[in-house]
C-alpha cells in the first residue's frame, strides 16, 4: 500500500540534499518456499504502458538493456535528444545492441559490424558499402514526467490512450528506490484497493472519501489515511490522498498540503520483467502548491522539496518492505471469496480485464 500521511517533516532539517536513487534486492522470503499458482491461476501479461527507466538514466548518445515480459528491450536517446525503444538483435546477424551497441550522431550503431541504424529503425549505414534493407523493431515510447514508458499489447495493437501528466509542468522524481517483486503487476496494483489490510499490516486507519471510479483505463479513488492510534492522534496527523491508476502499470498519489504550501507526489511503476515477475520503481517528487510550473521553484526551494521527497519516499518505502513479504509468497485468486466491505476490490477486478486477451 502507498501512502504519504506518516512522512515526519522533522526529519528535514537539511536543504541541500543531492536526488537520491535507492535499489533494494529481492528480500529473502520468511518462508523457504516461493508460491506457485496451480494451473488455471497463471495471469497472463497485461496490455498498457510499463515504465522502464527513469529520464534521467538515459542521456543523449546512452544505451540501456531492460528486461520486459521476459525479453530484453534496448533503449537509447539520440544526439539531439529522442528517446528510442527497440528489439536488442541486428537483424543483419543477431548480435545484441545493448552489449556494446552506442549511438553515432542520431543512429543507433551494432557492436558486430557497425552497421547504423537511423531513428526510424532503417538500415542507413555500413563501413565497406550501401546498407542493406532492414529494419529495426521498435517498440512505442512515452516520456512523461521524467519516466520512459513503453507500450505493450498482446496482438501488436497501437497504444489506445496516453500516459497521464500531472497536472503542474516541470514535475519530475528527485528520489527513488526499485525492486524484484515474485508476483504480478496486478496484485500489486490491487494491494491499494485492499482497505482490509492496512490497519491489520500497517496499523493505518482508513477513510473512504471519494469511492473508486473507472473511466476507461483510469480508475480514481480518495482516501484519508493515518496512524492507527487515538482519535485526538489521527484527526491531527490523518491526510487526504487522491490516488490516480492508468492501466496495471502505473499508481500516482497526489497528497495536497496547503499548510505547508506544498504538494507531494508518489509513483509506483509496476513492469513485468517475466513470469510472475515483476519490477517495481517508486518514485517521489514534491512542488510548490501555487505554481503551475514546477520549475519557476527558486534553487533554495527545489533543495528544500527534494529533501520532503526523500522524506515521502522513506515512509513509503518502509510500508512496501511491509507488503514485499506477502508479495513474495502468495497465490493468485482467481476467484477470491471477498467479504462484505471488499466492494473495491471486486470493481478492481472486473476494471482490470480489459487490459487482458479476451481468452
Amino acid at each position: 500500500m502507498i501512502f504519504l500521511s506518516e512522512v515526519n517533516i522533522g526529519e528535514i532539517s537539511c536543504v541541500w540534499l543531492p536526488v537520491m536513487t535507492m535499489r533494494d534486492e529481492l528480500p529473502r522470503s520468511r518462508s523457504p518456499h516461493t508460491a506457485v499458482d496451480e494451473p488455471g491461476r497463471h495471469l497472463p501479461y497485461p496490455s498498457g504502458w510499463f515504465c522502464l527507466a527513469r529520464s534521467r538514466e538515459l542521456a543523449p548518445g546512452k544505451v540501456l538493456t531492460r528486461r520486459f515480459m521476459d525479453e530484453d528491450i534496448v533503449l537509447y536517446r539520440t544526439r539531439d535528444g529522442r528517446s528510442r525503444a527497440v528489439r536488442p538483435y541486428c537483424p543483419h546477424l543477431g548480435a545484441h545492441l545493448g552489449a556494446g551497441g552506442t549511438v553515432e550522431d542520431q543512429n543507433l550503431v551494432c557492436p558486430f559490424h557497425r552497421f547504423a541504424f537511423a531513428p526510424d529503425g532503417t538500415c542507413v549505414g555500413t563501413p565497406d558499402g550501401p546498407p542493406p534493407r532492414a529494419r529495426l523493431q521498435q517498440h512505442t515510447i512515452s516520456e512523461r514526467n521524467g519516466f520512459l514508458f513503453v507500450w505493450y499489447a498482446p496482438d501488436g495493437a497501437a497504444p489506445s490512450w496516453d500516459v497521464p501528466d500531472t497536472a503542474q509542468d516541470g514535475v519530475v522524481p528527485t528520489a527513488a528506490w526499485s525492486t524484484e517483486v515474485r508476483t504480478y503487476a496486478q496484485e500489486i496494483i490491487e494491494n491499494t484497493l485492499d482497505y482490509r489490510h492496512l490497519p491489520v499490516l500497517h496499523k493505518v486507519a482508513v477513510e473512504e472519501l471519494a469511492a473508486p471510479v473507472t473511466e476507461g483505463p483510469l480508475l480514481r479513488m480518495r482516501l484519508r489515511l493515518g496512524p492507527d492510534r487515538p482519535p485526538a492522534l489521527k484527526r491531527k496527523i490523518q491526510a487526504d490522498h487522491a490516488f490516480l491508476m492508468a492501466g496495471l502499470g502505473y499508481l500516482r498519489v497526489e497528497l495536497p498540503l496547503p499548510s505547508l504550501g506544498l504538494v507531494s507526489y508518489l509513483w509506483a511503476m509496476h513492469t513485468p520483467t517475466g513470469p510472475r515477475r515483476t519490477r517495481m520503481l517508486v518514485a517521489a517528487a514534491c512542488a510548490d502548491i501555487s505554481k503551475q510550473d514546477a520549475t519557476e521553484t527558486s534553487l533554495p526551494l527545489r533543495g528544500l522539496h527534494r529533501a520532503f521527497a526523500r522524506a515521502v519516499l522513506r515512509t513509503a518505502v518502509s510500508k512496501i518492505h511491509q507488503d514485499l513479504g506477502i508479495w513474495n509468497t502468495k497465490r493468485y485468486e482467481p476467484r477470491p471469496r471477498l467479504a462484505a466491505s471488499d466492494e473495491a476490490i471486486g470493481l478492481f477486478r472486473h476494471w482490470a480485464r480489459q487490459f487482458y486477451p479476451a481468452s
